[in-house]
């Protein structure tokens, strides 16, 4: 059997990257989302091993010490999330295509780790002022937090160039298809 690639989603909150890998998924492309670990508590009906894997902060760090993360990122102090190397290991070589939705440090750092078999897909809005009004027509942030995530995404969008691939968002379908055909390539399906 035929061991997978990896696909790298990143993008800005309000990009519509889940959107799009929401999709993706649907599309008999044989794919796998990756879970990430965090060291943060369940919220809710979450499920080790199913929304996330929930790790103590010291149980985080000592896997970190064990080199056992393709890349994490401490938000808070022991507030962290990362990816585990093993499970991803494990669905590549069930021959699945495993796909992520991380950060842009952290889609930087897996494509780094993985080289040619990782295609790294950078969703980009078409504005900073589409943007905005896509996270207030959400109505799920405050101001400040919109104001936040608006700071964050001129930051990242300054790693799209990082990328193998940008797709710009301005048009969900057309944004779906370009994603779709891009990753259709990269596996030669």
């Amino acid at each position: 059997m035929a061991t997978g690639k990896l696909i790298i989603f990143s993008a800005p909150s309000g990009s519509g990257k889940s959107t799009i890998i929401n999709y993706l998924m649907t599309q008999g492309l044989n794919l796998a989302f990756s879970i990430s670990a965090t060291s943060r508590a369940p919220r809710g009906t979450e499920q080790h091993g199913v929304e996330y894997y929930f790790l103590s902060a010291e149980e985080f760090k000592q896997r970190i010490a064990n080199d056992e993360f393709l890349e994490y990122e401490e938000v808070y102090a022991d507030r962290f999330y990362g990816t585990l190397k093993a499970p991803i290991e494990k669905q590549l070589a069930e021959g699945f295509n495993v796909v992520f939705d991380v950060d842009v440090v952290g889609g930087c750092n897996i494509k780094k780790y993985y080289g040619d078999r990782a295609l790294s897909v950078f969703i980009q809005p078409p504005s900073i002022e589409e943007l905005r009004k896509r996270l207030v027509g959400r109505a799920t942030d405050a101001p400040e937090v919109i104001e936040s995530r608006i700071a964050k995404a001129e930051f990242e969008l300054g790693f799209a160039e990082k990328f193998d691939v940008v797709v710009i968002n301005d048009e969900l379908e057309k944004a779906k298809a370009d994603a779709l055909e891009t990753i259709q390539n990269f596996l030669n399906v």
